[in-house]
């Protein structure tokens, strides 16, 4: 048994080392930080506008598209599947990138970019379904942490090379070829899960329900007397009408799923507390995509990458760095979220839009690095504070429901931007006016939850000092046996 139980504890080893070293390669593209000056350099000679109004609208669009596809399908064929089609996509993206020209090569990699944006929801939820329980907490830190590492590493790597002019924007794109190749070999050495999350555990269940029902004579057949156990059942038919069954049981199971789903997420936002923080959510992640997806493009207005030299590896490395010492710092704040969590998201909120309009109105580069570096280091801090908070008043399936909800409320904001701010059919604005509406976007919801902690606060205050007065009534009764009153404190 001794021996058994130590197998049993190291199974968690191999797929987590298999997944993180997936995560590393698919993440560490050291062409990433430079993909707009590439586009606009000789290598694709595409002009700022071009890249703004027609390219990267496409990216938005897509992602929403697939994303609730994505989210279902991977579930229902247990991950591997999905994380293998996001491989796949990666090498074509850098394929297209490396040798393909033109308009509409450029805009299917964006539509590409946005499944293997989809498709990321595999690579966060694959381990859950290979690992014990006990484990996740682990295993979750080493998934979440490589990726951080690997995109630091990348940054860095991309723009020491760059800045000591070793390599071109066009060998970056080589160099990020092949460890997206590498990710594409590795996952296919990923264990298949044995089970799945929402639908292949329903349909389980049942199924083991229908076979030793089966084999126990208690399934009814064509060809077999009602009410007569003497008649011979062909196997044949027997194997038929169980894989029916188990057909049908499996629509079922589907069915039923989606109704399960649709429960928990009337469940989930029926709380006022947990709706307020999901409106952060998603409003904030709208803001924070379109700001990571364009703040190329403003660093290209204020320096354009042809007359001057740009470090957009070693600011993204940096942020990237600053980020995740911010995000892990939040485990060890001691407030009462309930109370203060929305002024903390009313106060760092402001500050975002500070960094917004000071990158949007500045034209030192350095400046606007910085404003950047403040921004995501401000959006990292308070998304940590969210999910914790979110995550500890729910069980892991309905986190996990209202993470994808929330994630797709930003992305139908995003998509509703893009198609008014940015798309070429829409206003088609100029970068600096975009990042003017990205700020006042945050000053909107800086306001809001300002106002809605001091409701909060005044709510908390009032609660307590109901509940001391309630502690402290004196309750004053008439002594039957000499009329006098009586006087009793109840504590």
């Amino acid at each position: 048994m001794g021996c058994w139980k130590t197998v049993r504890d190291k199974e968690w080893v191999y797929p987590t080392l298999i997944l993180c070293t997936y995560g590393f390669f698919a993440t560490m593209k050291p062409a990433e930080p430079f993909l707009t000056p590439y586009l606009v350099g000789p290598d694709k000679n595409f002009t700022i506008e071009q890249v703004t109004n027609q390219l990267f609208p496409i990216w938005t669009y897509s992602f929403l598209a697939l994303l609730i596809p994505v989210f279902l399908f991977t579930d229902y064929l247990k991950y591997k599947p999905i994380i293998i089609i996001q491989g796949v996509a990666l090498v074509i993206n850098y394929v297209l990138l490396l040798f393909a020209n033109g308009m509409a090569a450029m805009q299917y990699l964006q539509f590409n970019n946005g499944l293997v944006s989809a498709t990321e929801v595999a690579y966060y939820s694959y381990i859950y379904s290979v690992v014990d329980a006990e484990h996740y907490q682990r295993v979750t830190s080493y998934c979440r942490s490589v990726t951080l590492t690997a995109y630091t590493v990348g940054s860095a790597m991309a723009q020491l090379l760059v800045s000591l002019e070793a390599v071109s924007y066009f060998y970056l794109n080589a160099i990020s070829l092949g460890t997206v190749s590498v990710a594409l070999v590795t996952s296919f050495a990923l264990p298949m899960p044995r089970q799945s999350t929402f639908f292949q555990n329903s349909a389980k269940s049942s199924n083991e329900t229908i076979k030793s029902n089966a084999s126990n004579g208690c399934l009814s057949l064509r060809g077999k007397t009602q009410g007569s156990s003497t008649n011979p059942v062909f196997p044949e038919r027997k194997q038929l009408a169980l894989d029916n069954s188990l057909r049908t049981n499996e629509g079922k199971a589907f069915a039923t799923a989606i109704l399960q789903l649709w429960s928990d997420f009337k469940t989930c936002y029926s709380s006022r507390n947990l709706l307020y923080w999901s409106f952060w959510w998603a409003i904030a992640t709208c803001g924070y995509y379109q700001i990571f997806n364009y703040v190329q493009v403003l660093w290209d207005h204020v320096a354009p990458s042809k007359n001057s030299s740009i470090y957009n590896g070693g600011v993204e490395a940096f942020t990237t760095l600053t980020g995740a010492i911010t995000s892990f710092g939040v485990g060890y704040i001691k407030l009462d979220w309930a109370v203060w969590g929305e002024l903390v998201l009313g106060i760092f909120s402001g500050v975002s839009s500070a960094a917004i309009f000071i990158m949007d109105n500045t034209d030192n580069i350095w400046v606007c690095y910085a404003g950047y570096m403040v921004f995501k280091a401000s959006y990292m801090l308070l998304i940590t504070l969210t999910t914790f908070h979110i995550a500890s008043n729910l069980c892991m399936e309905r986190y996990a429901l209202m993470f994808g909800v929330n994630n797709c409320m930003a992305l139908i904001l995003q998509t509703i931007l893009t198609i008014i701010v940015v798309d070429s059919r829409g206003l088609g604005l100029d970068i600096v006016t975009q990042f003017l509406i990205y700020g006042s976007l945050y000053s909107l919801i800086t306001g809001i939850f300002l106002l809605r902690s001091l409701y909060t606060f005044i709510d908390y205050k009032l609660k307590n000092t109901r509940r001391n007065l309630e502690e402290d009534v004196t309750i004053i009764t008439l002594d039957p046996l000499t009329q006098q009153t009586c006087t009793n404190t109840r504590l």
